[in-house]
C-alpha cells in the first residue's frame, strides 16, 4: 500500500460521504459506492484528479465566519490547519477561522491527532481541505509512491496513518466553515 494509494483511498471515502450527505441519504446507496470506486480508480492511475483547493477557498467565503472545529462564531482568530511549527505554510489554504478556545487547545497539533483527541470528527469539507494540503505535501515531498510503512519513517508535519478509512458517522455541518 503506497501513499498514494492511501490518500487516494481516504479522498474517494471522502467524495462518497460528500455525495450521500449531498443526497440526503441516510445510508450508502450503489452510487455512492461506485462514486469511490471510480474516484479511486483514477485518482491511482492518475486519469482523475482531487478537486483544487480553490474550491475550498470558494466555498471557504460563502459561509459566515465561524470556527471550523465547533461551528461558534466568538472569539474568531486564524489557525493554521498544519502548524506552522510543523512546516505548515501561510497559504490561504492553510489558514481556518478558529474561535480561541480551540485555536488554543489545538496549538500544534495535528489536526486529526486533536480531533481523535477531542472525540471530534472533523466536518467533510475541512477534511478535504486537510486531505488535499497533505497530499500536496507527499507530492513536493517525492513521497506518493513510497510505500506507507516507508513514508511513516518520514518526520512529516501531520499524522498521515490518521487519514480516517471509514466515513459511518461523518456529517456535513453547514454552519461550520471548511
Amino acid at each position: 500500500n503506497s501513499v498514494k494509494d492511501h490518500i487516494a483511498w481516504s479522498y474517494a471515502n471522502l467524495a462518497r460521504a460528500h455525495a450521500a450527505v449531498e443526497a440526503g441519504a441516510a445510508s450508502y446507496g450503489r452510487t455512492h459506492h461506485i462514486i469511490r470506486s471510480r474516484l479511486f480508480k483514477g485518482l491511482t492511475t492518475g486519469k482523475m484528479q482531487m478537486r483544487s483547493l480553490y474550491d475550498d477557498e470558494k466555498v471557504k467565503f460563502q459561509y459566515p465566519q465561524a470556527c471550523c472545529y465547533c461551528g461558534i462564531a466568538e472569539q474568531i482568530s486564524i489557525d493554521h490547519l498544519i502548524p506552522r511549527i510543523k512546516g505548515g505554510a501561510d497559504y490561504s489554504d492553510n489558514l481556518v477561522w478558529a474561535c480561541k478556545p480551540c485555536n488554543s487547545s489545538k496549538r500544534d497539533s495535528d489536526l486529526l491527532e486533536w480531533s481523535q483527541h477531542k472525540s471530534r470528527f472533523p466536518s467533510i469539507l475541512l477534511l478535504r481541505r486537510y486531505t488535499k494540503i497533505v497530499a500536496r505535501y507527499c507530492e513536493q515531498q517525492g513521497l506518493l509512491e513510497l510505500p506507507l510503512a516507508e513514508a511513516l519513517q518520514h518526520q512529516l508535519p501531520f499524522k498521515l496513518q490518521l487519514l480516517p478509512y471509514n466515513f459511518r458517522e461523518l456529517k456535513l455541518n453547514r454552519n461550520q466553515s471548511p
